[in-house]
């Protein structure tokens, strides 16, 4: 109904009973909890742990599988594919340019990468990791300069495809992930901005 995918519900979910709003109740389902009942600020606090504890072992099966895709793509992508992945990366410096944020290209020349592996199970890992990461991509980008080292790293990594380079390919796609890990989780330790609400430090 909201056009969203059953895994951001899910996280969703999750992420607010770990802030103690909801509650799952064998056989009754899942309940909004009062907020007077406990310390609300401790529950934030420790959603928020938890939630850099996930996105820190998101971005490792991400630094264990997208290099091996990156690997396969350059043996199998095709001169259309790298055209398309060529836009994408035209439309993110456009939209640099225009001081836009590049989310859905930095999740697309991802996906297209997926494709160029030809591998249908390769391409579905890719969306469900794209999928739980979407919403700390959409706050990383706005990290100054990040979106430019982004678009860097791409870079990088369609050199490596244009050229049939596998190893590179792979060693590039690492680097480009290994620097998004360094901003986010360094974003995260600084404090995480809630909505209409004060930042979390540790």
């Amino acid at each position: 109904m909201l056009g969203v995918s059953r895994s951001s519900v899910r996280e969703a979910v999750h992420s607010l009973e770990l802030m103690g709003l909801l509650e799952v109740r064998q056989g009754v389902g899942t309940i909004v909890r009062d907020p007077a009942a406990d310390s609300p600020m401790g529950s934030v606090a420790s959603a928020l742990l938890e939630k850099q504890h996930h996105i820190g072992e998101l971005i490792e099966v991400r630094k264990m599988i997208e290099p091996a895709v990156a690997r396969i793509a350059a043996r199998h992508v095709t001169p259309e594919q790298i055209v398309e992945m060529e836009n994408i990366l035209q439309r993110h410096e456009q939209r640099l340019q225009r001081n836009e944020p590049a989310v859905e290209e930095d999740a697309l020349f991802h996906y297209a990468i997926a494709a160029a592996a030809a591998n249908s199970i390769v391409l579905k890992l890719i969306d469900v990791l794209m999928d739980l990461l979407r919403e700390t991509r959409e706050r990383a980008l706005q990290v100054e300069g990040r979106a430019s080292k982004s678009l860097a790293g791409h870079r990088r990594v369609l050199a490596a495809l244009k050229a049939g380079d596998a190893a590179g390919a792979g060693e590039a796609m690492l680097t480009h992930i290994s620097e998004i890990e360094d901003i986010v989780l360094n974003q995260l330790q600084k404090g995480w901005r809630l909505p209409n609400g004060p930042t979390i430090c540790r």
